[in-house]
């Protein structure tokens, strides 16, 4: 079947075009690019519109798998709808499952989008035995990490990811030879930093020591959420400074001003008071018996104590810093979403229209420079040679939108609302999404490196 898409402005920073064009599709490719209308069997309209490659979410948490052994598509539902054909799980060092086993699902029973996979560091620590995240791993245990983590990239993992804030027993040993597991193919390794605000740039330091160690590319983790309370110009200079001397650096970052995480994480650990500036009402919490309100010092006790896993938010993140953070040309986006059976963050279901609607119609950045923050860069950074581009033999990942009318609906109090102004999401170079709704949801696939 061949289907064209015809009248469009095709906006194509990997290819560094913008131009009205029209776009064939023909067996899952893109197979012609011009401005003649060949023959079709279905042919879209998309004068007037937008026309790009299908933005890729290099930094978000996948779907936990069912005791049926099926993933239970969640947000990857939400990230179809917003216009994502790319999602990348396994971050901050978590996989909900097997990363290979987790693929292995996706090429089974397809996905709403196509899935790659990060090795979570945490998760191999704990699966070598090494539980208690406050205390160190013994040396079997580290040696049971390397080796997970290395057939994990040798059979298609795209880096190694670390939530070393999450994980405060893992010390430079551990961590660095974690990270050593990517050397051999220049993989990335991805971070949630071990510390944010002013303890942002030892953080990063640490981080980047093993970039430099093994020459090896380094991404860090949402740093509108690390540097994002007064640090950013000067978190971004130290950033500037590490690529001037050689390092390959680049950040992600979601268009909120507001943190989410577990409230039983070690990001709430005494001192995280002090460390914001802030009192117990900056934090909301998004499941369980106080769902919608803010908390208080009894309610945030009987929460840690009580249900760990609730997701929360924090508002406590200054909105020009993330404005800044938009403007630098190494970052790029990245939802960070994560949703429990439909609760959790807005960003999870809104991130990508609302990076558009709030950060490039209010002219922070360009729209030609805001389309290769969610397509080029993150397809680069993590070597998918044929996602992020729409030339000819790319895969026929596309996302056509009404810049005029994209914006980004979901809420913190509705979490997974969908967005509106996304005429047609094609994944594969099937109708996957139209008009914010799903229509097809099993054309991904599992991606490889």
């Amino acid at each position: 079947m061949k289907t064209l898409i015809y009248g469009g402005r095709v906006i194509d920073p990997a290819n560094h075009v913008d131009s009205k064009l029209n776009l064939l599709i023909e067996d899952r490719k893109i197979a012609w690019v011009g401005k003649e209308m060949p023959d079709a069997d279905e042919k879209i309209d998309a004068t007037g519109k937008i026309v790009c490659p299908g933005f890729i979410d290099i930094h978000m948490h996948e779907d936990k798998v069912g005791a049926d052994g099926k993933i239970r598509c969640d947000i990857f539902n939400s990230m179809l709808r917003m216009g994502v054909t790319t999602a990348v799980g396994g971050n901050c060092g978590i996989n909900v499952y097997d990363p290979l086993d987790y693929l292995k699902l996706v090429d089974t029973h397809g996905a709403p989008v196509n899935v790659a996979m990060f090795a979570g560091h945490e998760y191999f620590r704990k699966a070598a035995g090494a539980e208690d995240i406050y205390a160190e791993a013994t040396e079997t245990q580290k040696r049971a990490m390397e080796g997970s983590i290395r057939t994990a990239l040798e059979n298609g993992c795209v880096g190694v990811s670390f939530g070393l804030r999450y994980v405060p027993g893992a010390n430079k040993d551990e961590f660095f030879r974690a990270a050593a597991c990517c050397q051999k193919e220049n993989k990335l390794i991805a971070s949630h930093v071990r510390n944010d605000a002013d303890g942002i740039f030892d953080a990063i330091d640490e981080f980047c020591a093993a970039g430099a160690a093994f020459d090896i590319p380094v991404q860090i983790s949402h740093i509108g959420s690390m540097g994002g309370f007064g640090q950013m110009e000067a978190v971004l200079q130290q950033i500037d400074t590490y690529r001037m001397n050689g390092l390959d650096i680049a950040m992600d970052c979601y268009p909120y001003f507001a943190f989410s995480t577990k409230v039983g994480t070690p990001t709430y650990d005494p001192g995280w008071l002090e460390r914001y500036h802030c009192d117990y009402g900056v934090l909301e919490f998004c499941e369980g018996k106080y769902k919608g309100q803010r908390a208080t010092k009894e309610t945030f006790d009987e929460m840690r104590r009580d249900f760990p896993e609730c997701i929360t938010v924090c508002y406590v993140m200054q909105e020009e810093d993330v404005r800044k953070a938009y403007r630098h040309p190494s970052v790029m986006v990245g939802s960070d979403g994560l949703l429990n059976d439909g609760q959790g963050h807005p960003r999870a279901s809104g991130s990508f229209p609302r990076f558009i609607a709030e950060f490039v119609r209010k002219g922070n950045i360009s729209l030609y420079e805001a389309i290769g923050k969610m397509t080029a860069m993150p397809a680069n950074r993590l070597g998918l040679a044929n996602k992020g581009r729409l030339n000819v033999g790319a895969d026929a990942d596309i996302t056509i939108f009404d810049y005029e009318k994209i914006k980004d609906n979901a809420t913190f109090a509705s979490p997974v609302l969908p967005p509106e102004g996304i005429d047609y999401v094609f994944v594969g170079g099937q109708i996957a999404a139209q008009n914010c709704q799903i229509i097809k949801n099993d054309c991904g696939k599992a991606v490889r490196k």
